[in-house]
């Protein structure tokens, strides 16, 4: 258990240096009631403000609350999420939408939240400090660092060990009043000053107290995942285009890009691919893999064939000036894009790999 003293002093260093230096015109937090810091919180989960920024701003003006989120289509959600990547964020905010119009009313405590689904311990502790200036412990990537610094804890930070002690620290440290701003300076602590390399520790209100700065071991902490080898998959695609459509097809769920509408694929060892010759070739990086991917092009007359050995995922053509209205994962997106005489425009700014 940490000393009543050394809370306090945290405490009121961290509020002090938010108030003064932190961030305060960021989009969501104007206001930030539950809905603007459910979707905020979701979407920021592994993606920077600056890329986040545009998508929410797109998305409260289609979806400027729970119950028209709730009304929307899984289309026109995934539509607005393409880009962003980890697409499963975009269906679990669907669903909190759909969860929180069937209660009648916003959560109003930390376990209320809990029972969200895609809420999680570290989103329902945002809410509750940002939505209701109340107490709500936080661990997420930025403050996992600042605490393994500012304590010297050493240990991959997302082991369940060390993941058991830092949230121990949050309970601990997390006070009862001023939480909006405790939580906003942890947040931008960790984003603008003790950042993953290069920190500012001169700038740094924690320092005197910083056990990495005074045992030398910044560079250190957190400490380094070990790397992995990432495998390698092939992925073969389906290019079938007539009078300026091209077909698609919506992906399983679940699974990779499930909900979104894709080039349709197939094994490597299908014989429509006799039938076919090569259009192109992408490459993409996914969390646990790289997939290396081929797209066939087709004529229209063997999709019959392809739609009698194909699972029953719904499938229609899309003209390319509508290509903009639904979800495409990004790499898809960006090959139909780079097609001669097939380059419907896109509005999506700041596109993040599609991770899902």
């Amino acid at each position: 258990m940490l000393q009543q003293s050394t809370i306090k002093s945290f405490q009121s260093q961290v509020v002090s240096w938010q108030k003064q230096h932190g961030r305060h015109q960021l989009p969501w937090q104007q206001p930030s009631d539950p809905y603007r810091v459910l979707v905020s919180e979701l979407m920021l989960q592994q993606t920077q403000v600056s890329t986040v920024i545009p998508y929410f701003t797109r998305w409260m003006q289609s979806f400027p609350t729970v119950q028209a989120l709730a009304a929307a289509s899984t289309d026109q959600v995934m539509a607005h999420w393409q880009g962003l990547g980890y697409y499963a964020r975009a269906r679990n905010l669907h669903k909190a939408a759909g969860y929180i119009c069937a209660l009648g009313e916003f959560p109003a405590t930390l376990a209320q939240w809990l029972q969200v689904p895609g809420v999680g311990r570290y989103t329902a502790g945002a809410i509750m400090s940002f939505a209701y200036d109340a107490y709500g412990p936080i661990v997420d990537g930025n403050v996992r660092r600042l605490y393994a610094r500012f304590f010297a804890i050493s240990g991959v930070t997302s082991s369940a060990a060390v993941d058991k002690q830092l949230w121990a620290l949050a309970e601990q440290l997390t006070p009862t009043e001023h939480c909006k701003s405790f939580a906003q300076g942890l947040l931008d602590l960790g984003a603008t000053i003790c950042k993953p390399r290069n920190p500012l520790c001169e700038q740094c209100p924690l320092a005197l107290n910083c056990q990495a700065l005074l045992q030398n071991r910044v560079d250190e902490l957190p400490t380094a995942k070990p790397k992995k080898i990432v495998p390698v998959k092939e992925g073969h695609f389906l290019w079938i285009e007539q009078a300026g459509q091209i077909f698609l097809q919506k992906r399983p769920t679940p699974g990779i890009w499930a909900a979104l509408w894709s080039l349709p694929q197939v094994v490597a060892d299908d014989t429509l691919l006799l039938e076919a010759k090569k259009q192109g070739e992408f490459v993409h990086q996914f969390t646990h893999y790289r997939l290396n991917a081929t797209v066939w092009q087709l004529e229209p007359a063997h999709l019959p064939r392809y739609a009698q050995v194909q699972e029953q995922q719904p499938g229609d053509w899309y003209h390319k000036s509508k290509l903009a209205e639904v979800g495409l994962p990004a790499p898809i997106r960006s090959f139909i894009e780079q097609q001669p005489d097939f380059s419907p425009q896109s509005d999506r700014e700041g596109a993040k790999p599609d991770i899902d």
